[in-house]
């Protein structure tokens, strides 16, 4: 199977094919890109171009599309979910959702893992992740109760995530250990989003929604 794969949960877009033959082909930024403005829509779309051009394929070639579908930043999730669905229905192919948390966590390389994105408002999207699937279930917490949660839970996790690196020392002093700060570890990767999507079924373009968790930070006006 063939896929594309995206995520625009945080704000660095990525973007990968993987191949039938398991070769894969991702197009990333640097992780100095989480701390920048968003820019998903002058991104997003020469990410996916330059991933399938790398991989040699064209739309024809591909079994499905994978997205990842948050928690995260309530533009990008937009923006991403569109996006997959408007390319999938354009080209007739089936999408499958993914969570960007299991994603982080599936980059991370050990277990237990800590995933973790920054959701505004002082607040943090956690999922851990244990024994191949979630020890907890995705939530948003400030980090006084993801701290509570920690030290109640025991595990020592690896951090990693846009939502980590500004939290370092609490999270350590909770006992959790927190990957470097310049390691790639921290961006949601269009590649684990592919992997995951193996194991999806495909689902109806209408039901591929955002996961916001809570309510959007933006809101109509009355």
């Amino acid at each position: 199977m063939t896929l594309l794969g995206l995520d625009t949960s945080t704000a660095a877009c990525t973007a990968c094919v993987l191949r039938s033959d398991g070769e894969a082909f991702e197009r990333a930024p640097g992780p100095e890109r989480l701390s920048g403005r968003p820019a998903h829509s002058s991104e997003l779309m020469p990410a996916v171009a330059g991933a399938m051009s790398d991989a040699g394929v064209d739309w024809g070639d591909l079994d499905a599309i994978a997205v990842g579908v948050g928690p995260g930043a309530f533009t990008g999730l937009r923006i991403g979910v569109a996006t997959a669905r408007g390319l999938a229905g354009a080209r007739e192919l089936p999408l499958r959702p993914v969570s960007s948390l299991a994603a982080l966590a599936a980059g991370m390389g050990e277990e237990p893992a800590l995933a973790l994105i920054d959701a505004r408002r002082g607040e943090l999207f956690a999922g851990l992740y244990d024994d191949g699937g979630p020890a907890w279930e995705p939530f948003v917490a400030t980090p006084a109760a993801l701290v509570e949660r920690l030290r109640a839970d025991g595990r020592a996790p690896l951090a990693a995530g846009d939502g980590s690196l500004r939290l370092r020392e609490v999270l350590e002093g909770a006992g959790a250990r927190v990957a470097p700060d310049d390691s790639p570890v921290h961006l949601v990767r269009a590649l684990h989003v592919c992997r995951l999507a193996a194991n999806v079924p495909d689902t109806p373009l209408d039901a591929v929604v955002p996961h916001y968790i809570r309510a959007p930070d933006a809101t109509p006006n009355r």
